[in-house]
């Protein structure tokens, strides 16, 4: 498991073309293609049976060897958005999927219309320690529909785990006079100087955004 996520920008389709080769490009247009169609056609009997995977699904899972590794998440959101992806195939993708595919849902679902039913998958990758699918996990979505409970346990998360706080959206407005996350960073703090171990720097910066003040500019999603 790395110590840090990848925190790589998703790219267009645009930008895929620009930088695949012939082979993968074919590739995608064909996957794009599946996952349009089964947008257009949801609610009806998928071929082989209700029970047949759709193949878009099963491109989803082929993203990596097809497009190489270094594309699969822009890959995988884009049939993700393509297909119009709901709950029940993003839940089976996440459950059934490695970490690689599970962080591409986590990574899709701002992008989604949801609303807040995936917020279990987005609780489950707070329970992990892997960083990978914590950092997806904090993101935009996480920022618009995550109580400020768990929010709050999130943060902690990040620094605990390591996740640098640059993942968590709309870090900023979230924190702003939030005096309950102050004092469990203040908490935690103290458990770290107690226990002769560094305070993460990030832990500085989430604690000076709690102060009460005019809003801050609008941070990227």
């Amino acid at each position: 498991m790395p110590t840090t996520p990848t925190t790589a920008p998703l790219l267009t389709r645009e930008e895929l073309d620009a930088q695949l080769g012939g082979a993968a490009r074919a590739w995608l247009d064909e996957a794009l293609a599946e996952a349009e169609h089964a947008a257009a056609h949801e609610g009806t009997e998928q071929p082989g049976g209700p029970y047949a995977v759709p193949p878009w699904e099963l491109r989803y899972a082929a993203a990596g060897r097809h497009c190489g590794l270094e594309h699969a998440d822009s890959v995988r959101v884009l049939l993700l958005i393509e297909a119009r992806a709901a709950l029940p195939a993003l839940t089976r993708l996440y459950e059934q999927g490695t970490a690689a595919e599970r962080r591409a849902v986590l990574l899709a679902l701002h992008r989604l219309d949801l609303g807040p039913t995936a917020l279990p998958l987005v609780e489950d990758a707070l329970r992990t320690n892997d960083t990978r699918l914590v950092a997806a996990a904090v993101g935009p979505y996480a920022a618009v529909h995550l109580d400020a409970h768990n929010w709050r346990h999130a943060i902690l998360k990040c620094l605990f785990t390591g996740v640098p706080v640059d993942a968590v959206g709309q870090l900023a407005r979230r924190s702003r006079g939030d005096a309950e996350l102050a004092r469990m960073l203040g908490d935690f703090a103290a458990e770290r100087i107690a226990a002769n171990r560094d305070v993460p720097a990030d832990l500085t910066r989430v604690l000076g955004l709690t102060t009460p003040g005019p809003a801050a500019p609008t941070e990227e999603s």
